[in-house]
């Protein structure tokens, strides 16, 4: 697999959930190297605060409040990069998760989940795809979609979050396949439980496998990676990292070892909601 370093520097592009999180550190790194940033998520006022950090990283960004899950939200992104002549960068972060036993999950949650995990990532990339290649063609563009460990290792009371970053993984690896020789570099990266705003209402901690990264730490290693040029970017501390090589060779084993904390893990996981 092609592993050529990527330059970062004067990339003009989209990152989604970009209000908070990943998405707000990715659009600071990205505004230190003099990016120009379509910042797009829900609410004006934390893309306006986003905004403002990257500006005073000396990148430059324009702001869309749209939901992602909305009919025309894609085409309105669209529209407004249409005019840049250059789109070198798309990263797919938002996202949303509800967690608890599946029996007990709202229809509607369960279409949240899946609306802006997986569909809205899948349609925005087509989207934008044509004016990636272009770039790609050009100087080599960047795709770069945010799963999550938990699709590398299924936990329990997140079945529908899991198979949704599960899938947007496996829509990265075939898209990277289907784009072989484009000058589109697609990566995926596998965050663990990383202390983000989207964490608040989890209180599952390290006695449960839990245990959190620092968002500085999780960015510094995926800035690294995707630098480096790699596809899978896998964040996770070393002790998970065990458990997802476990899952691989004895899924069963893991099963086993999870069963003994099922019942405080739900109790733990059961109010942890961003919908």
């Amino acid at each position: 697999m092609d592993r050529t370093t990527l330059d970062l520097t004067n990339r003009r592009g989209i990152i989604t959930g970009a209000g908070q999180g990943i998405g707000r550190a990715l659009a600071l790194e990205f505004g230190r190297r003099g990016g120009h940033l379509l910042l797009v998520g829900r609410r004006l006022a934390t893309l306006t605060e986003t905004a403002r950090l990257v500006a005073v990283e000396g990148g430059t960004t324009e702001i869309l409040v749209e939901d992602l899950t909305q009919p025309g939200s894609v085409e309105r992104i669209a529209e407004t990069v249409a005019s840049w002549g250059v789109v070198d960068l798309l990263v797919n972060n938002a996202g949303n998760v509800r967690a608890g036993r599946l029996e007990l999950t709202r229809d509607a949650d369960v279409h949240s989940m899946i609306d802006l995990n997986l569909t809205a990532p899948i349609l925005l990339t087509k989207a934008l795809l044509p004016a990636l290649r272009q770039s790609g063609q050009r100087h080599g563009s960047i795709l770069l979609n945010v799963s999550s460990g938990i699709a590398l290792v299924g936990m329990p009371f997140y079945s529908i979050y899991a198979a949704t970053k599960a899938g947007i993984a496996q829509f990265g690896e075939s898209l990277r396949r289907e784009l072989i020789g484009t000058g589109v570099h697609v990566a995926t990266v596998y965050p663990g439980a990383t202390d983000t705003a989207m964490m608040a209402s989890q209180n599952a901690g390290a006695d449960l496998g839990w245990g959190r990264r620092s968002l500085e730490d999780v960015i510094t290693d995926l800035i690294a990676a995707l630098e480096a040029g790699e596809h899978e970017i896998n964040t996770a501390p070393e002790g998970r990292r065990a458990m997802q090589e476990l899952n691989v060779t004895d899924p069963l084993a893991v099963d086993a070892a999870l069963a003994p904390g099922l019942e405080a893990l739900e109790l733990a996981v059961r109010d942890h909601r961003s919908i």
